[in-house]
């Protein structure tokens, strides 16, 4: 306890024999820390935005669609229009040992009408696994089951905004009637708002799900080429994000002899790789975080060097009590540990206040509404962690040299 008295009153007179450079070197550390804070905080939350956004649209998962080929394998001409169809997915399924869950999806349009109002609108033919891949919530009713896909049911679960459009404020409890393309189909769920700006074929809220045999069946294409079995694309999630690329290659060769075009053809089908794009926004976010927290790292450095001018400063004005500590026994080590821990304690005082700042900032930043595409200024351990070994590392450096000086004196 004693320690610590002497420890801080040193420190105290430091700062009060030159308080205009005390201050400004104090603010500059806290400015520093803060600012290391802030920006990784910052960095953070505009991942952690973006990964929400990707999410939206599902977590993870690869999106194939029809192409056309550009190279000619085994003599077959280019430009040959590539249609994926059901075998496909079954041959996913069974030899794609890295893919986790593949689906199938067929995009189409229908004619619906209720008892109150009528529209046209997408209708996507899916499986039941459907849901959990592309992430369509259910708050009344549920999602298609294994039974409707199986039985060609006619059942469908709606968008909220085509719920809107047919049956406006009315109650449209689950089992309600419509008729799609004239034919009838009972409704088994309904969708509640999605907030959704990331999409390949339209909003999910402006869509009705049917089973896809049903939609075989009973909604075809509006296609000259259209048969039973086609698919307008197909979705999967590898089984890991390190099986990623490997998870695209299988399914690549997969589609490759089913279509009879050369893997390396870029042109015959075509891929939205959600995990690709994660990763390369993950990879532009972390070079921005570097980049300006390189800057703050600077101005942390600047507030250690005035943190070793004012320990210069306070080492020449004490030579008398190092000579007298000296005298009254005090070891080399001593005066070199105390005269470290103060510099380091002035530095870790400026950088307290400086996360403290940050947090506070922080904290007020979150309690506001969300934003778009950003997630607000997470500051977690991992932030807090580097800003103060940055601190340290700066800290104990600034101080040695004082320290060693004092030495110096004592000799």
């Amino acid at each position: 306890m004693v320690f610590l008295k002497e420890l801080f009153g040193h420190v105290l007179s430091a700062l009060l024999r030159n308080k205009l450079r005390s201050l400004l070197t104090m603010a500059g550390i806290a400015w520093g820390v803060a600012s290391i804070v802030l920006i990784v905080a910052m960095g953070d939350g505009f991942k952690v935005g973006q990964r929400d956004r990707f999410r939206e649209l599902g977590e993870n998962i690869v999106i194939v669609f029809n192409g056309r080929t550009e190279l000619q394998p085994g003599g077959r001409r280019a430009g040959r229009n590539i249609r994926l169809d059901y075998d496909d997915v079954r041959n996913i399924r069974t030899e794609c040992y890295r893919v986790r869950r593949v689906v199938a999806e067929l995009q189409g349009q229908a004619n619906a009408v209720s008892a109150f109002n009528s529209g046209t609108f997408g209708a996507l033919g899916v499986e039941p696994a459907y849901s959990e891949i592309r992430n369509i919530p259910v708050d009344r009713g549920r999602f298609l089951v294994e039974t409707d896909n199986a039985e060609g049911a006619r059942v469908a679960v709606l968008g909220d905004n085509v719920r809107k459009q047919l049956f406006g404020d009315r109650p449209s409890p689950p089992g309600a009637r419509i008729t799609l393309n004239g034919l009838p189909f009972r409704i088994v769920g309904l969708m509640p708002p999605k907030t959704q700006n990331s999409s390949y074929n339209g909003l999910d809220s402006d869509k009705i799900y049917v089973p896809y045999s049903a939609m075989v069946r009973d909604i075809p294409l509006a296609d000259p080429n259209f048969h039973p079995g086609i698919v307008s694309d197909i979705i999967y999630i590898p089984t890991s994000l390190d099986d990623w690329k490997a998870a695209r290659d299988q399914v690549v060769r997969v589609l490759a002899r089913n279509h009879r075009f050369n893997p390396e053809d870029g042109g015959a089908i075509h891929i939205w790789d959600t995990v690709e794009n994660a990763k390369l926004v993950d990879s532009i976010f972390v070079s921005m975080t570097v980049f300006l927290g390189t800057i703050a790292l600077v101005t942390l450095t600047l507030g250690g060097v005035g943190v070793m001018n004012i320990m210069l400063v306070s080492v020449a004005e004490r030579t008398r009590e190092i000579g007298l500590r000296k005298a009254i026994g005090a070891t080399r080590r001593r005066i070199l540990l105390d005269f470290l821990l103060e510099g380091v304690t002035l530095a870790a005082l400026s950088g307290l206040a400086g996360w403290f700042g940050a947090y506070g900032l922080a904290a007020a930043v979150n309690s506001l509404p969300k934003q778009e595409m950003f997630g607000g200024l997470p500051v977690n351990g991992g932030t807090t962690a580097i800003a103060f070994t940055a601190l340290g590392i700066i800290a104990v450096i600034s101080a040695a040299w004082p320290a060693w000086e004092a030495l110096r004196y004592e000799r």
